[in-house]
């Protein structure tokens, strides 16, 4: 399974987000795939080591896989993930108040985005919740 953690904007028009994974299936030769991606482009970008971004929302439904960096992501009511390399990011906080990140190593932020087509199925599944201890 891959890493994925999922950004969207809650009823409270904030981001919220959650763990999960993108599931894949058993493939030929022993490899582990998921099923085709309904997607518009692919596009690479850096950011060099030090670098933020403030309060901002997603421009588009997008997931953002990480070739290098670590980034600690923040939303508005103070929650933290960390993305390292090879870890999915599923941006659907497309409203709202959005999210901030800032790289947390030495190491350029080298990313993909892929645009998701409209309504385009991504195989992400949320983990389990651990109920609460009494």
């Amino acid at each position: 399974m891959i890493r994925c953690v999922r950004l969207w904007t809650g009823e409270d028009n904030n981001s919220h987000f959650e763990e999960g994974v993108i599931e894949l299936e058993p493939g030929q030769r022993g490899d582990a795939l998921s099923g085709k991606i309904d997607a518009v482009t692919i596009s690479f970008q850096e950011t060099g080591s030090g670098g933020t971004f403030s309060w901002h929302k997603a421009p588009t439904r997008q997931l953002v896989i990480t070739l290098s960096g670590t980034l600690d992501f923040q939303t508005r009511d103070g929650q933290h993930f960390l993305l390292h390399p090879g870890n999915v990011l599923l941006a659907e906080d497309t409203t709202g108040s959005g999210h901030s990140w800032k790289l947390t190593d030495d190491t350029s932020w080298r990313r993909a985005y892929v645009v998701l087509r409209r309504g385009a199925h991504v195989p992400f599944r949320a983990k389990e919740r651990q109920p609460a201890q009494a």
